[in-house]
């Protein structure tokens, strides 16, 4: 037998592809100076529960890319092209090794890590929603626990509690358990179904200044409003907000192609107006868009709306950029 030896930090699950929009790939982290936005493909689903192939994301969300390049994606409603306002690069995905979580782990907090040392903005694409916890591990170690806060859109509050390993159910209570994000500090909306966040455990996280907008709750008083309640409390909480979007915060006939649907969430229409607004209207320090599986996704559409909601949370950077620069 041939003994072919590897470096885990060398294994790119998806291999080579195309990068997100066709923007230049920059591999090498000591290049990312002057970028504003970092694309990192985060190919995990060792910690997922139920439907596996979240692994296989980044690359159907990069592919979902209807337009070719060049880099060109001017906004119908914003008049602005992200592209043309943001330096934008895709840094591929982190060399992972599948089945083993602490390697995927420590490679994505190491890029994120990279990412903000050179002064931009990590865009995470999942993977499973476990890969949030090191962004979120690396972004209090450059800011403080106290120094960003996060709005979660979700159909689950992935805050379980009682269980020592890490999967896709428990990145925030992990990073709070770690130090690395403060209860109050955790804004999740979307909320449904019958799993995996207990009653007792919404109470737990509720008395320690935990918000948890239930997705009946955005049904009766309409997404925008929840927004501008979203927006007004992550801003008065800290300088800047990260941003997390599991794609199953959309109701399955807009995003089937995840590990745990959930029935009743919000259209992909509404999920680009919020997430759009977001993006404009705070300082985010980062973003991810996770748990798109395109193992069972008809058609690509779950695949498609995780590319659009990317794309519109750069317009609303972008936005925000050219009105604070006046451009």
């Amino acid at each position: 037998m041939t003994d072919r030896p590897y470096r885990e930090d060398q294994l790119p699950f998806a291999g080579p592809g195309p990068t997100f929009a066709y923007t230049p790939l920059v591999l090498d982290p000591d290049k990312l100076g002057g970028a504003d936005v970092v694309v990192i493909g985060a190919p995990c689903d060792v910690a997922t529960s139920y439907r596996p192939g979240t692994r296989f994301g980044p690359r159907a969300i990069r592919d979902a890319d209807i337009v070719g390049p060049p880099a060109m994606r001017p906004h119908p409603r914003r008049r602005i092209d992200p592209f043309q306002v943001l330096t934008i690069v895709d840094h591929g995905d982190v060399g992972t090794f599948p089945g083993r979580i602490e390697s995927i782990h420590a490679q994505l907090r190491a890029a994120v890590a990279a990412t903000l040392a050179a002064g931009a903005v990590p865009a995470v694409l999942g993977g499973d929603h476990s890969v949030s916890l090191p962004v979120l591990e690396a972004l209090a170690e450059r800011h403080g626990a106290d120094g960003y806060a996060v709005i979660h859109l979700d159909a689950h509050g992935d805050v379980e509690m009682g269980i020592d390993e890490v999967d896709h159910g428990n990145p925030f209570s992990q990073a709070i358990q770690r130090g690395a994000l403060l209860p109050h500090h955790h804004l999740v909306a979307g909320v449904r179904g019958y799993w995996p966040t207990t009653g007792e455990e919404m109470d737990h996280w509720g008395e320690r200044g935990m918000r948890i907008v239930l997705m009946e709750e955005i049904a009766e008083r309409g997404p925008a409003a929840v927004a501008d309640e979203l927006i007004a409390t992550a801003a008065e909480l800290a300088p800047r907000t990260y941003l997390t979007i599991d794609i199953d915060v959309l109701d399955p006939a807009f995003a089937p192609g995840t590990g745990t649907p959930e029935a009743g969430g919000l259209t992909s229409r509404e999920l680009l107006t919020v997430a759009g607004r977001m993006a404009a209207e705070l300082d985010l320090c980062g973003f991810d868009v996770v748990e798109v599986n395109p193992m069972v996704d008809p058609a690509g559409i779950t695949a498609l709306a995780a590319h659009a909601t990317v794309l519109e949370v750069l317009a609303g950077m972008a936005a925000r950029r050219a009105r604070r620069t006046g451009g």
